[in-house]
């Protein structure tokens, strides 16, 4: 297959995520404020989009807490640049099951919420661009499973377009994909799709660049994508994203390490890829240019 390189990428920085990294780096943001700043300081460094979540600010615990994005979200819009918001729409789907002998009841960490909740603070805080994790997978974690039912999907998707806000197609694997195509020939989502390639999370797709471009290769080419790797493939799926076609994303959601054993700050990570699109003769471009592209509208919370 002939190189179809991006000469004009995007720089996405997943800010802090929801995964248990909060002690594993004092980097890792908490409070809102704490993830304002970071977003901040990674869209000065290049960082065209910063995909948020909330925590709780003592424990770091993952929260749907609609107070804790209003805080976030208004810190980000205040901020003195300018940086399009995509929030996590994915917390609420999270089923822990108990001994394998004894599955049921659903134990402690199992978090289950109706559509309408999920995409309470989407619909409130209305930024450009929230994810959807368009299907159920089993996670490393022990007996954890992440619930995303068609229906579910349907219902969220309908909800997040209805409102003007772009979904980001969160791809785990290439059946993902398949469903998400579905979304858009049913009308619930537009046609010109945003997907995120979600690789080497155990247990979605691997990592290796054979399943890449498995991946790549079913993406529709109206649609917009963006691909991450997590841990120490991070920085090499930028330089792998940007020659197969596509657009990066980086940040501590997904990766704790500028170098081998030195913690990294979310502003490092997202200077780091600008250093490696610019090294192969791609632009890094802005949020103004994301907005034409994706067709996103900024607006004011409700």
């Amino acid at each position: 297959m002939p190189l179809s390189m991006n000469k004009d990428v995007f720089i996405t920085c997943a800010v802090t995520g929801a995964g248990a990294t909060q002690d594993k780096s004092h980097l890792v943001p908490r409070s809102p404020e704490q993830i304002a700043d970071s977003a901040i300081a990674a869209a000065k460094a290049g960082a065209a989009i910063v995909h948020c979540h909330v925590r709780d600010p003592e424990t770091g615990a993952p929260r749907r807490d609609l107070a804790l994005y209003r805080e976030l979200t208004e810190r980000i819009r205040a901020a003195d640049v300018d940086v399009v918001l995509n929030l996590t729409a994915g917390v609420g789907g999270d089923m822990v099951f108990g001994h394998t002998e004894q599955p049921l009841p659903l134990i402690e960490g199992t978090d289950m919420a109706g559509a309408s909740e999920r995409v309470a603070h989407v619909l409130a805080c209305r930024p450009e661009i929230c994810t959807l994790d368009c299907g159920t997978m089993n996670f490393a974690e022990s007996d954890y499973v992440m619930t995303n039912t068609p229906g579910m999907l349907r219902a969220m998707g309908k909800m997040m377009t209805e409102a003007g806000v772009k979904p980001e197609i969160e791809a785990f694997d290439t059946g993902h994909l398949w469903f998400a195509k579905n979304l858009v020939e049913t009308g619930i989502l537009e046609a010109d799709a945003l997907v995120q390639c979600c690789m080497g999370v155990p247990w979605g797709a691997p990592d290796d660049l054979n399943t890449f471009m498995a991946m790549v290769n079913n993406i529709p080419d109206t649609w917009t994508w963006s691909a991450f790797a997590l841990g120490r493939h991070q920085m090499p799926y930028v330089a792998a994203s940007v020659l197969a076609g596509g657009n990066v994303r980086v940040g501590l959601e997904d990766n704790l390490m500028i170098n081998r054993g030195e913690l990294a700050t979310n502003a490092q990570l997202v200077a780091r890829a600008v250093t490696i699109i610019e090294s192969l003769g791609a632009n890094v471009i802005g949020p103004e240019q994301v907005r034409q592209k994706l067709n996103l509208q900024k607006r004011d919370p409700e």
